[in-house]
């Protein structure tokens, strides 16, 4: 009997704006996600792996500048862009990562690539990007990356004299008003999770980081067993917060170590991670996961989470409030 297919997303955490009950602005949010997810659906139900489906996912998550990964990623305290992303399959535990790469215009690619290569997990810098290209992988200038509400995002974090964990959406342009989430609270990362027909799990993550962060810092998201985890005898994770603490917590291996050593189902090990373990160093934020049998879970700790799913042919749902 094969396996009812299932895919989850997500583009970050926050609080509610003062505005989230502004219509338009969530709808926007709300077609992005709906669109995304139905992809990755689509493949899944003509068959395809897991792993695709997630790369798909977080490739689109990529191209859309609402979220923080990609085009439309934030700035460094450089004004330059540092792109980390991750992917790992649960079938063999094999994974590979990319972090502070600013020319590949997709980083999930780019650690796919890796992770089929196989002789290494992470590259970073100036040799993940001389990998990408000689596998080919499309490159692009850096400034493909900017957009003028990222660079605005940036003046405000300088002359705040912080590191904003958040990103601004192509919705509201210079406005605040207008996005479903305060853009001054929000996580800026995206992911996906998915059980394919075959009953194999995969997750993939990728993020444009923290405005105003220092030139060569590594978050979460590019981390096995931090921001990205699968294995096909529990469950693929995708985190979404403040990294520093999700590294400490590992908090997306946790959730797999739990259910293992613990006995945990999903739902009471994702909790477990996100509304204990990682809030009790002062870390923020969310995760999506699948388990082998197909439940989902979508825990966050934060007001909101942009976030989607579909199990089977059913339609997708989408939510980015609580």
């Amino acid at each position: 009997m094969r396996t009812t297919p299932v895919i989850a997303i997500h583009g970050g955490a926050g609080t509610i704006s003062a505005a989230a009950l502004d219509a338009s602005a969530a709808a926007a949010y709300h077609d992005a996600l709906r669109t995304i997810v139905l992809a990755g659906q689509a493949l899944l139900l003509r068959g395809a792996s897991a792993l695709d489906a997630v790369c798909l996912a977080v490739e689109m998550l990529e191209d859309c500048p609402l979220f923080n990964a990609g085009h439309g990623a934030v700035f460094t305290s450089a004004e330059t862009h540092e792109l980390d992303a991750a992917v790992m399959d649960g079938a063999e535990l094999r994974a590979g990562a990319v972090a502070g790469v600013s020319r590949v215009r997709h980083p999930v690619h780019a650690a796919r690539a890796v992770m089929d290569d196989g002789a290494h997990v992470l590259l970073a810098g100036a040799g993940a990007e001389a990998f990408a290209r000689g596998r080919g992988l499309e490159m692009v200038e850096p400034e493909y990356f900017s957009t003028e509400a990222r660079r605005e995002q940036l003046r405000r974090a300088r002359a705040e004299g912080r590191v904003a964990l958040d990103h601004d959406g192509a919705a509201r342009a210079a406005a605040l008003s207008t996005a479903p989430l305060d853009e001054t609270n929000k996580f800026g990362t995206v992911g996906a999770v998915a059980l394919d027909r075959r009953s194999h799990l995969a997750a993939a993550t990728s993020t444009g980081g923290m405005t105003n962060k220092r030139v060569g810092r590594i978050g979460d998201s590019p981390l096995i067993g931090a921001g990205t985890y699968a294995d096909d005898k529990r469950a693929a994770v995708s985190c979404t917060g403040s990294g520093e603490m999700f590294i400490r917590t590992a908090a997306a291996y946790d959730v797999c170590a739990r259910m293992r050593y613990a006995g945990q189902s999903l739902a009471q090990a994702a909790h477990a991670v996100i509304m204990q373990a990682v809030p009790a160093i002062g870390g923020s934020g969310g995760l999506i996961a699948i388990d082998r049998a197909g439940n989902v879970c979508l825990p966050f700790n934060t007001e909101g989470m942009y976030r989607g799913h579909a199990r089977g042919a059913e339609a997708p749902h989408t939510a980015i409030h609580r």
